[in-house]
């Protein structure tokens, strides 16, 4: 927006330079020009000696400061020469400065990269008709008129042109034959080009008609045949411009009626009156007229200043599809020419603009030069640059034309890499197109041109574009080219083995490949790929789809034995896909509740536990936390040990030939294997890149090796650095045991006896377990490190009176208030008279009643 509003604000001339000198002050339309000179710069007037010394050290301090700003401006445009305002700035300070020669070349230099604005090609135009005004200079400064009007549609600028041309061409200004027809043409270009702008399209005709009648006074009254030509052509003129619905209709009426008033004619001087009129231009005017009234709202709304640039331009754009409903292109075309005027820079209006004349009009040298502007306007806009190119095929365009335009789209920036590769492959369509028509091509043309663009493609955009669908639609249709229009099936599968470097996890990559060569019918080939790409992992299903689409294709293309040997090759994959999609998903359903159980507040879980127990007394509370918690370590055992189970993967073992033969001949389910730990060792301390090999290489001086484990972890499936070597018979297990703290890849592994039972009556009778006689918790710790035998040689029965001693242990503490005179018995302490034994000697009776405070009075009194 700042941009636009920079580009679109007029440039006024720094009020700095001294006034002109009167012989110049006058314009050449006649009227005060406050515009400042070139030429003053270079003609200082002689009265500056009674200037003060305060002046002049002033006037130095300003052109220090000048310089300055130059020299600055001058570094920016250097390192940034697309900077629109350091160019405007740069050129204001020159002018100031009066360095014609820079000034110049500062103004050719922004006019190569930026279409200027209607002010700067009319201060232009002046600066370079004061300098020099003679014949030799006029037609370097009507080029400098022409490159203006072609930018924008400005009728100030056509007023300037006009007006340059009477003024200062001799031919013109003499009314010879050759200066009145170039006189001529010019105002009909003029009126072509701004004849139907509603608010300022009128003067461009009042100017007509004041060359014409210049030109009826130079006639002789003798000459009467010329002039009634003269007076007719400046009749015609007032009917053109009444036809037309342009401002001030009205008082243009009145014009002609005063003018033919002088002629001699009688048609009143009522502006609402039609007589006298002849009946066809009567009814022109009225429809003009109409036309007119049905403009005048939107015409008040686009001159609105006071409203935002993006309010204004929706008013414009109100107005066009006003104007496009009515059906006259050549009126619409007038009002995108104006709304471009003001809002140069928006995208969205040079789209529109071009989409409407591609419609209309496709093939006229008008779009052309729209298409031109447009890109010149908006450099970054991929899409403008697209459509210029297909216009320029479409109207049949050298491709001399062609390839400069692609150069200069290349040299942009867009906003996407994707507009890039639109561009490129809109260029390889056009080639391909005219390679490829039955007409005759120019020379010029040939495959290594389309080659050369996608190379350049490819080298440019494969970085950024990795493994994206624009990638993989570029290298396949460049595939395809060098097959069919280039003839090199060995050049296309190079594309794609290229491609596969790029993006060689793409899925569609492959599958494009294998694709064309199924359709050539190489067979062979595409079952290569096949076993090029099957154990690659893909995104989503991809994996799994490759491995279907192989069975599909083997089926359809292959012999059994082709088929047999995918099935082989492809169900292991399948299997593995599924197992570990299967252990992602029970992974991701635990997270799942483990974050909805986050999700519950404290108060919800309080209130849950308080619905499940508020009706329970104390004591059955009690057990049933008891009962849980022995539930919870049960249940932790059980987890522990599937884990363990599920960690070891894949059993190596040794077998004759003859038995693994019949092995895979038996095809009935199989009962699970159960290996034998009285004769296993089990090895620590492996190095996580030890593999089955290596064991069994370690272990080959030993021999009697049965099986080998190495356990994994379950989710990453690398080595945990633990394994369980099995051997035929105890001899080998102890000579392997003595190969304890060996190295092994580097790594002293440590080998000891698997001996499982031992490790769960560890779990059982651990150091923390307490006995019936109240072992302490150093006696604990020390019967928790003797040897393990000791553990292992307990009797059974120690078990059960474990579990006697706990049971009457949890019967003690649930103790009950009974008795008329007891009260306040603490909860975990015996009162007095509460005795855990009876006569019998037994313990653990809990229904023996507390005694009252009159047993306990007769008990000591007896004593």
């Amino acid at each position: 927006m700042a941009e636009n509003e920079t580009r679109d604000s007029p440039l006024s001339l720094p009020e700095e330079l001294p006034p002109q000198p009167v012989e110049q002050v006058t314009s050449i339309n006649g009227n005060d020009d406050n515009d400042q000179s070139m030429a003053d710069a270079h003609n200082p007037k002689e009265d500056s000696d009674s200037d003060s010394d305060s002046d002049t050290e002033s006037d130095s301090d300003d052109e220090a400061q000048l310089n300055l700003q130059i020299q600055t401006l001058e570094a920016e445009l250097s390192n940034n020469p697309s900077n629109y305002d350091a160019h405007v700035q740069y050129i204001r300070a020159l002018r100031k400065q009066g360095d014609v020669e820079k000034l110049r070349q500062a103004r050719e230099a922004m006019s190569a990269l930026f279409p200027l604005s209607p002010e700067l090609w009319r201060e232009w135009a002046r600066d370079e008709t004061t300098l020099s005004s003679g014949p030799e200079a006029l037609p370097a400064i009507e080029q400098l008129y022409e490159r203006g009007v072609l930018d924008y549609l400005s009728v100030d600028l056509w007023c300037d042109y006009i007006n340059f041309v009477q003024e200062y061409d001799p031919l013109v200004r003499e009314c010879s034959a050759n200066g009145i027809s170039k006189a001529r043409n010019l105002f009909e270009r003029a009126v072509i080009a701004a004849g139907l702008h509603v608010a300022e399209g009128s003067r461009i005709y009042e100017a007509y008609r004041e060359f014409e009648q210049a030109i009826a006074l130079t006639i002789g009254e003798t000459d009467i045949e010329s002039r009634e030509k003269q007076v007719q052509l400046i009749r015609n003129l007032f009917f053109r411009q009444l036809s037309v619905p342009l401002a001030n209709l009205r008082s243009t009426l009145l014009t002609y009626k005063t003018w033919e008033a002088e002629q001699g004619s009688t048609l009143g001087v009522d502006p609402n009156s039609l007589d006298g009129l002849p009946s066809n231009v009567a009814s022109a005017y009225q429809k003009a007229l109409d036309l007119l009234n049905a403009r005048t709202h939107f015409e008040e709304q686009i001159a609105r200043k006071d409203i935002p640039d993006d309010e204004r331009l929706q008013k414009f754009m109100t107005y066009l599809n006003f104007e496009q409903s009515m059906g006259d292109p050549a009126r619409v075309q007038i009002l995108y020419e104006r709304a471009m005027t003001d809002f140069p820079i928006y995208a969205d209006l040079w789209l529109d603009y071009t989409r409407y004349l591609d419609k209309t009009i496709k093939t006229s040298s008008t779009v052309k030069a729209v298409y031109s502007r447009a890109t010149r306007n908006c450099p970054w806009v991929g899409e403008l640059w697209v459509r210029y190119l297909l216009h320029l095929e479409r109207v049949h365009a050298s491709e001399e034309e062609l390839s400069t335009v692609f150069e200069k789209s290349l040299q942009c920036t867009f906003s996407s890499y994707d507009e890039y590769l639109d561009l490129f492959l809109t260029r390889v369509d056009g080639l391909r197109r005219r390679i490829s028509s039955t007409s005759k091509t120019e020379d010029c043309l040939n495959y290594d041109l389309i080659r050369d663009v996608f190379k350049r493609a490819s080298d440019y955009l494969s970085p950024h574009l990795k493994n994206t669908d624009s990638l993989l639609r570029m290298y396949s249709y460049w595939a395809r080219l060098e097959s069919k229009l280039g003839k090199d099936i060995v050049a296309a599968r190079g594309v794609w083995e290229n491609l596969l470097k790029i993006s060689g996890s793409m899925l569609g990559a492959w599958e494009g490949y294998i694709a064309v060569e199924v359709a050539e019918g190489h067979i062979n080939e595409a079952r290569s790929l096949y076993k090029r790409c099957y154990t690659k992992k893909f995104s989503g299903t991809g994996s799994e789809d490759i491995c279907h689409s192989w069975l599909r294709f083997e089926r359809e293309h292959g012999s059994l034995e082709d088929f047999d040997i995918a099935v082989q090759k492809v169900t292991p994959r399948l299997e593995e896909l599924q197992l570990f999609r299967t252990q992602q998903e029970t992974k991701s359903a635990g997270s799942s509740d483990q974050r909805e159980t986050m999700k519950k507040t404290p108060r919800e879980k309080r209130k849950l536990h308080s619905d499940l127990t508020e009706d329970q007394s104390p004591a059955k509370r009690r057990k049933n936390m008891s009962q849980n918690l022995k539930m919870t370590n049960e249940k932790d055992q059980v987890e522990a040990a599937e884990s363990v189970e599920k960690s070891k993967v894949e059993v190596v073992s040794t077998k004759p030939e003859s038995a693994s033969k019949r092995e895979t001949n038996d095809q009935s389910p199989r009962k699970p294997k159960h290996y034998n730990d009285q004769c296993t060792a089990f090895v620590s301390n492996i190095g996580i890149q030890a593999t089955y090999e290596d064991l069994r290489a370690f272990f080959s001086d030993v021999g009697g090796v049965v099986a080998i484990r190495i356990l994994t972890d379950k989710f990453t499936g690398k080595s945990r650095g633990l394994a369980y070597v099995d051997f035929s018979d105890d001899a080998h297990l102890a000579a392997a045991l003595a190969k304890n703290k060996k190295n092994l890849l580097g790594k002293k592994v440590s080998i000891a006896r698997s001996d499982p039972q031992q490790s769960k009556k560890k779990g059982t009778f651990g150091p923390k377990s307490t006995s019936k006689h109240g072992v302490g918790d150093n006696q604990s710790a020390n019967a928790g490190q003797s040897d393990s035998k000791d553990s292992a040689s307990r009797p059974k029965e120690h078990s059960g009176s474990q579990a006697q001693v706990n049971s009457q242990k949890s019967r003690d503490e649930r103790v009950e208030l009974k008795g008329k005179n007891t009260f306040a018995v603490p909860r975990a302490v015996r009162p007095l008279g509460w005795s855990s034994e009876k006569p019998g000697g037994t313990e653990g009776d809990g229904d023996e009643k507390p005694k009252s405070n009159d047993e306990f009075r007769k008990m000591f009194l007896k004593k």
